[in-house]
């Protein structure tokens, strides 16, 4: 899939989620964007397409619990060939074939069928919600991981910067050490700095390789000069505005209000089986014995070699005494109606825990960016001072290392929240129902609807009609190198960098 083909903006839809900026329009070609990698994890995330086929499977229990209320017609024929004829048989049929042809016609069977195949609809569109939860939750799981490496990124590169200066640092306080204008305890202190420092970046840079393999079983190939993710428009003015969406849009009170509709069906199915049923029936048979009857002599009787024969009726059962499974059957399935309708109020109550829960952390990660801005701009201005005094003698090696323990600090609190803020935004999305492919504007792609597969599973009649044989369209990771930190941040260079 082409960058270009993603970056294409479409401002005309009513529920656009992701605008392209400029910044995006003008990035290398080599960049990844937010919505390259989101599109690439719609078509090849095992999660997503292994979603896909379930729901499937669940389209086809429409027409299987269809079929018990259709016509059956079944084709029974037999070949004998006698080769003991027991004595004293006056009549003798050497070989003979018969073929019976017979017809199934329900009537009437208390509902069952009807109510079965209600629960079956409802549990489609149950499942068809699921479907969307479970391509909200692959997307937010893409956007967690694409901006991990963003962020983990950047710490290496700020950690990378301060070895190198620790570094710098440590050999000039030797030098001066050298010439007796410091101790051995600024010495040591600038040598323990850089030891930490050191540290600090293999720490770094082991986050940074387990973010970029979390991407790789996300989207399915390597992250190369990630773009800055756009902005997320849509978001909420209150927790109560998010809570009202949620309401009505997530897909798992969605699915939980319909699997609670599936259960009430199967109550009514199971009272069916106290009801009486009406079947019709026609039966048409053949007899042939190939002309090979033998007659003792003498005898006047005539077996023509062949006879046909044919029989239509009606069958009316009404049960009487089941040994109380009907009445057991009833209470397990209303036993699971209350199961259903305690589980939709358990599914209401996560989604609005979620969305408090994000909208709170959204929130938040907003006002540490503010702190954070802020303190990294008071802490390059004291880090300045600092050496400046430094170098005259009013300062410590310790107060200059630690001042800038103190930027690095407040730069990588800044990355974080930034993470954070655009991870707990896109959670508030998916929670409020908002964030599925039909809102994420992924051009070029066509979308996956599951209708059209019911629509085909329940127009089906045949008992020949069939599928394409299952195939795997998602990528494996196998073949992708091992991930390293090297090279991070040439990669993230090249890439368009974040707005200040």
């Amino acid at each position: 899939m082409q960058m270009s083909g993603m970056a294409a903006a479409r401002p005309s839809r009513a529920r656009l989620l992701f605008t392209v900026s400029l910044a995006l329009a003008t990035a290398p070609a080599a960049a990844e964007t937010l919505q390259g990698a989101l599109a690439k994890a719609y078509q090849t995330n095992p999660t997503l397409n292994a979603a896909r086929a379930n729901q499937m499977a669940t389209d086809e229990t429409v027409p299987i619990q269809r079929a018990a209320g259709l016509p059956s017609l079944n084709l029974n024929s037999q070949f004998n060939e006698n080769v003991l004829i027991p004595p004293g048989q006056f009549i003798v049929i050497p070989r003979s074939a018969n073929t019976a042809l017979q017809l199934q016609v329900p009537i009437y069977q208390g509902g069952l069928v009807k109510n079965n195949t209600k629960a079956a609809d409802a549990r489609v569109a149950a499942g068809e919600e699921t479907l969307r939860a479970t391509e909200a939750s692959v997307f937010s799981q893409v956007v967690a991981a694409y901006n991990d490496v963003l962020r983990d990124t950047q710490i290496v590169e700020f950690n990378r910067a301060n070895v190198r200066n620790l570094d710098v640092n440590l050999r000039a306080t030797q030098d001066r050490f050298e010439v007796g204008d410091l101790t051995r305890t600024d010495v040591a202190q600038s040598e323990a700095r850089l030891s930490q420092a050191r540290a600090d970046l293999r720490n770094a840079e082991a986050n940074l390789i387990a973010s970029k393999e979390r991407y790789i079983q996300q989207v399915g190939e390597v992250p190369a000069g990630l773009s800055q993710p756009p902005p997320l428009p849509g978001l909420p003015a209150s927790v109560d505005e998010a809570v009202e969406i949620a309401i009505k849009e997530n897909p798992d009170i969605a699915a939980a209000t319909k699997t609670s509709e599936a259960a009430g069906f199967d109550v009514k199915a199971a009272r069916a089986a106290r009801l009486p049923t009406l079947s019709g029936f026609g039966t048409v048979n053949r007899s042939d014995n190939f002309g090979s009857a033998k007659v003792p002599p003498g005898l006047a009787l005539v077996i023509p070699p062949t006879q046909e024969s044919a029989v239509i009726g009606a069958q009316v059962a009404l049960p009487l005494y089941q040994g109380g499974r009907p009445s057991a059957q009833i209470r397990q399935a209303q036993a699971r109606k209350t199961a259903a309708m305690e589980n939709q109020i358990a599914t209401e109550r996560s989604v609005i825990q979620q969305v408090r829960a994000a909208f709170a952390s959204w929130k938040a990660s907003l006002d540490v960016i503010k702190s954070a801005e802020a303190a990294i701009a008071a802490n390059s201005l004291s880090l300045e001072g600092v050496r400046a005094e430094n170098g005259v003698g009013n300062r410590t090696i310790i107060e200059v290392l630690n001042a800038e323990q103190e930027l690095i600090n407040a730069r990588v609190i800044l990355a974080t929240a930034r993470r954070n803020a655009y991870v707990a935004g896109f959670t508030l999305l998916a929670a409020m129902g908002n964030a599925e492919a039909r809102d994420l504007n992924l051009d070029g792609l066509s979308l996956y609807n599951p209708k059209d597969n019911y629509r085909k599973a329940r127009g089906s009649f045949l008992d020949w009609s069939g599928r394409d044989a299952p195939m795997v369209r998602s990528t494996r990771t196998v073949s992708t190198p091992a991930q390293d930190a090297a090279g991070a941040i040439a990669e993230q260079d090249a890439a368009t960098t974040a707005p200040k």
